[in-house]
């Protein structure tokens, strides 16, 4: 039987569950609650936010008037128009105005990414709390955690540095120099002036979490590899080094 196949069986009849807490006390247990508060915190700022921008345009018959342009995750803000200022659109002078950027890859990879690393977490938890004695029986689990720890360190950094070059970019997408690129805003007798935009106070967090996330997972590698027979001594290497142990008088 494969080392899978015995735990999947054990965790269907649960013939060998024992629930021991004290796992959550040592750095390993501790560390994976973390990253799964971490990862929670990861999609919430950045998969729920929704925000606008506002310009306020003067054209013929109007002035500052209110036009919105609303996005949300995952950004596709070339998707995204300005609401048109009037129904007769500035005598017909409005055009339609898209924003610019198109920013979901790097806002799904962050997203997929945290929700991901939260269900490893939850299916580590149980292992780590139910099934410690097979974990620590020598087998295989220590090293697919360790293999697997070190690719989530990889991917967190990937991912936020993306993502974080990604939020720049929006920023300035939906900030004032937006004004700068709209075509009836240049017309003769027609003017805007940025009114806001929505604060990006929790994508910034995001951002935050996705870098606290990377130091755990690398953090937590060291207290993994101690766990795999990388680091633990075989049962039948020599006790001592170079000198045989000394014998009594």
């Amino acid at each position: 039987k494969t080392p899978a196949i015995y735990l999947y069986r054990n965790l269907l009849h649960g013939l060998d569950f024992h629930l021991d807490l004290s796992p959550l006390r040592e750095p390993l247990g501790f560390i994976k609650i973390l990253e799964w508060i971490s990862s929670i915190f990861v999609f919430a700022t950045c998969g729920g936010y929704k925000g606008a921008t506002t310009i306020l345009v003067s054209c013929k018959g109007l002035v500052n008037r209110t036009v919105t342009a609303a996005f949300a995750y995952p950004f596709r803000l070339n998707q995204v128009t300005f609401s048109s200022p009037d129904p007769t659109r500035c005598n017909g002078t409005w055009s339609e105005f898209h924003l610019v950027g198109n920013f979901s890859s790097s806002a799904q990879f962050f997203v997929t990414l945290a929700v991901l690393m939260f269900l490893y977490c939850i299916v580590a938890l149980v292992l780590y709390l139910g099934y410690m004695h097979i974990y620590r029986s020598g087998g295989i689990f220590p090293i697919i955690d360790y293999v697997f720890t070190l690719g989530a360190v990889f991917l967190w950094l990937v991912s936020s540095a993306a993502w974080a070059k990604a939020l720049v970019d929006i920023k300035v997408s939906t900030g004032p120099r937006i004004v700068e690129e709209i075509p009836a805003c240049k017309l003769s007798g027609s003017s805007c002036v940025f009114a806001s935009v929505t604060s990006m106070g929790s994508l910034n967090v995001s951002v935050v979490f996705g870098l606290l996330n990377m130091i755990l997972w690398a953090g937590n590698a060291w207290f993994v590899y101690k766990e795999t027979s990388l680091h633990k001594p075989s049962g039948n290497s020599p006790t001592s080094g170079l000198y045989p142990p000394a014998s009594g008088i």
